[in-house]
């Protein structure tokens, strides 16, 4: 494919990639010049509200979204626009019953907290996941612009993922959390003007916003009150509700990257107030990026390129539609570029800090306390955080050059956070909001969970997806008919698909209910083995009491409302009937 790229073009996009490294520059030389891991890692813990709620949607909202949200309304409809509502549903949750119990703790890692509520292995089981779970969608989400910059410019793909990785992991390795957090704000105002660029030049090519939506509507684009209950229908409102929510709060209540960027304020209520600031963000951005979809609907409705053979796989056509439409407007396609390259640095930088903490605090700290038999001091605990971050950006890189199997890449990165972060939310439940699970039954309820969202969730043969109907009567504003095509419409027209009954039901379920089936068989197995193992005396050492005769509980340790329920309970063991404020840190006096 041409390139598309002119000179202002490559002055823009360059720029972009300075100013995100400028600013990693900046903060290794300003402030406490990331001596100590508190400022490398939780960047004093004295950020504000604006800069960490729009770095919570970035973190979120990578490349991946960008152009599998749009791709997504372009090849299936506008049903996935409803998932918005599961996050405003999520968001008090994760705001008043996870929340707090993080900031109590005042960890760097959230796993510290596993080890705190059931013991060391389950921290370790826990954060292994997490890594092997941010490992895997960093690839995708590198992969994802390497597809848009290949389109745009024709530049080879492994050159894009070496660009993307190497500046990524440049700032972030330098430049700590303020670094990545005021990045993460610059790259999402590239992320808006991006999509916001490709909305305004298809209004302008269509008369305006009326044309764009009655030719959805023509093409059976809009689709909103699907409220078929069949789990295995891919896209509908409890579908995308119920296991939306589990995704959100598998990522937004208990997984580190948001979880360490939450802790970068100066208490629980900012903290609270990020959280509910990045819902209307992140809805934001998510609907435009769907209209854009219906945008670019509308100028291939009578020339789909993938069936025409222009592009190779789905996710290339907003950046198709970049060089038909915008490839004369000096700048735009590199503005364009601008938006998901930021995207795609806001999502791994976050990653590759947060991974950082987690080797450090999960397995070096405990491993250089277990040789040298004393506590790793602060001041030299930020080179071996940099170190891992080097190291986590390059196997990032090397993993991205496998993303290209995992198909389309908004499904892909769905299907990782579901198969991995249903289990590990469910983990967090049972420590904050019951007494009885125990080290020996979570565990097994993990590595059970795992087993089957991984099973489910990457099993084969799976039926093919179905979209819908897809038009080339019309390609003369394309260069005609290509006959790369001809070979492809004969392959789908001989091919007879199989029925879907023909597929095993689990392989037929939506990808959407895999957090869910995850965080039940997780639980279930979870706190029924340690229900069991109590009853049989062999639930091991408990955690959760202060004091021998096993009367007090740590209410540090669990969700709010169950803290109160039990500090009513224990006050009426007191003679005064006062209440129990006893905690570790106060018995630790």
């Amino acid at each position: 494919m041409a390139s598309s790229f002119g000179v202002w073009d490559y002055v823009v996009f360059i720029a972009m990639l300075l100013v995100s490294a400028g600013i990693g520059v900046y903060y290794r030389f300003s402030g406490g010049k990331q001596k100590t891991n508190t400022e490398y890692l939780l960047a004093d813990r004295n950020m504000s509200i604006w800069p960490v709620s729009f770095s919570l949607m970035a973190s979120f909202m990578s490349a991946i979204t960008l152009l599998g949200v749009s791709n997504e309304n372009y090849q299936f409809g506008t049903q996935f626009v409803a998932i918005n509502l599961s996050y405003g549903l999520a968001t008090p949750i994760a705001a008043y019953l996870f929340l707090p119990v993080f900031f109590r703790l005042q960890a760097c890692s959230a796993y510290e907290y596993l080890e705190k509520r059931f013991g060391k292995k389950t921290r370790l089981a826990a954060s292994l996941a997490y890594t092997l779970q941010m490992i895997l969608y960093m690839g995708i989400a590198v992969y994802a612009p390497a597809l848009a910059l290949q389109a745009v410019t024709g530049l080879d793909q492994a050159y894009s993922i070496l660009a993307i990785g190497g500046i990524c992991t440049f700032y972030s390795t330098i430049g700590g959390m303020k670094a990545v957090l005021f990045t993460d704000v610059f790259q999402s105002v590239l992320m808006f003007a991006a999509i916001y660029a490709v909305i305004i030049c298809a209004a302008i090519k269509a008369g305006g916003l009326g044309p764009i939506w009655d030719a959805a509507s023509e093409g059976g684009r809009l689709e909103i009150w699907n409220f078929d209950p069949n789990p295995t229908t891919r896209h509908t409102w409890w579908t995308l509700t119920i296991g939306g929510m589990f995704t959100y709060l598998s990522l937004y209540a208990v997984n580190q990257t948001q979880v360490q960027r939450l802790k970068t304020v100066k208490n629980l209520k900012s903290a609270q107030k990020a959280l509910w600031l990045n819902w209307p963000i992140l809805s934001l951005l998510s609907l435009s990026t769907s209209f854009s979809g219906l945008a670019i609907y509308y100028f291939y409705r009578n020339c789909d390129p993938l069936r025409q053979g222009r592009i190779k796989v789905r996710d290339q056509t907003m950046p198709l539609f970049v060089v038909d439409a915008m490839g004369d407007m000096p700048g735009l396609p590199g503005l364009f570029v601008s938006g998901i390259f930021s995207a795609s640095l806001s999502t791994v930088s976050a990653a590759l800090n947060s991974l950082a903490a987690v080797t450090l605090e999960d397995y070096l700290k405990p491993l250089y306390l277990k040789v040298k038999r004393k506590p790793l001091p602060d001041l030299q605990s930020s080179f071996p955080s940099k170190v891992m971050a080097f190291l986590y950006g390059v196997i990032c890189i090397a993993v991205a050059f496998l993303a290209q199997k995992m198909g389309g890449v908004l499904q892909a990165s769905l299907t990782i956070f579901g198969v991995v972060g249903g289990p590990l939310f469910a983990l967090f439940t049972m420590g904050m909001f019951t007494t009885r699970a125990n080290q020996r039954g979570v565990i097994t309820g993990l590595l059970v969970g795992l087993s089957f969202s991984l099973w489910i969730g990457f099993g084969q043969p799976r039926p093919p997806l179905k979209t819908l109907e897809f038009s080339v009567e019309d390609c003369s504003d394309f260069g005609g008919y290509n006959q790369t095509s001809l070979p492809l419409a004969m392959a789908q027209r001989a091919a007879e698909p199989r029925d879907d009954s023909d597929y095993f039901y689990l392989y037929r379920v939506s990808y959407l209910w895999f957090s869910v089936l995850g965080y039940i068989v997780t639980f279930v197995v979870g706190y029924g083995t340690s229900l069991l193992l109590r009853w049989r005396g062999a639930q091991g050492t408990e955690r959760i009491y202060l004091d021998e005769q096993r009367t007090y509980i740590n209410t540090d340790l669990f969700s709010p409302p169950v803290a109160r329920g039990m500090k009513q309970r224990m006050a009426k063991i007191i003679e005064n009937g006062g209440d129990v404020r006893m905690t570790s840190l106060e018995c630790s006096k």
